[in-house]
């Protein structure tokens, strides 16, 4: 079957389109103040989005690339808050070094205990993760109910992960969730305001994963 129209695409090659994509973005960004290794992945993030305001809105700790380099090439393990994650991550970057992609949130054990106590199975999934291994890398782009229990865990001694990647989208606790992230000395990266969700999580995680790829 032919579909007929008179528009053209300007290249049809994947590696073409984007590498026009982040000339673009490059173009149109505007002054900031992230380092080199920074806008790599705030590039990424901001090529996932089409939002420059969400690429402006990032917050990254000083230590944050270096932790996540350091920990995917350690072989460190991943927590991801949803599947969605799982699905969108390039993993091999990550398993080459015998790392792996974990999310609890469907799992037959966090969903009961969620129900015994009455609370949200995000929450009860970053209690498994901590359970099962020591560091890691958390990324977490959909549940703030999950970013909140991780960072009391951190508080409380519980959890000491080698990087947070906190970019949960929504309107109740989200916000403020990543606003009480930037307060920790943990390396984390997260943004302001309400903007985030798993697409740019996962375009964070990569973008670490190709530069520990490349370190």
């Amino acid at each position: 079957m032919d579909f007929l129209t008179d528009f053209k695409p300007l290249t049809v090659q994947p590696q073409e389109i984007e590498g026009m994509s982040f000339q673009m973005i490059d173009d149109e960004f505007g002054e900031h103040s992230f380092t080199d290794e920074q806008y790599k992945v705030v590039q990424r993030v901001v090529h996932a989005s089409a939002d420059f305001e969400l690429g402006h809105s990032m917050l990254i700790h000083d230590k944050a690339i270096q932790a996540g380099i350091e920990a995917i090439q350690r072989g460190e393990q991943v927590y991801a808050d949803v599947q969605m994650i799982l699905s969108g991550v390039s993993k091999g970057r990550i398993e080459k070094h015998g790392g792996s992609v974990n999310v609890y949130i469907s799992d037959p054990d966090v969903m009961e205990e969620a129900k015994r106590l009455n609370t949200t199975r995000a929450i009860i999934s970053v209690r498994k993760a901590i359970q099962q291994f020591e560091g890691g890398i958390f990324a977490i782009g959909n549940a703030p109910t999950a970013l909140l229990e991780l960072i009391r865990l951190i508080k409380e001694g519980y959890a000491k992960p080698s990087l947070v990647i906190g970019l949960p989208v929504g309107f109740v606790s989200a916000p403020e969730s990543k606003e009480e992230l930037a307060k920790l000395d943990v390396p984390f990266i997260t943004n302001v305001g309400r903007k985030g969700g798993s697409t740019v999580t996962v375009a964070a995680l990569n973008a670490i994963s190709l530069l520990a790829e490349k370190a």
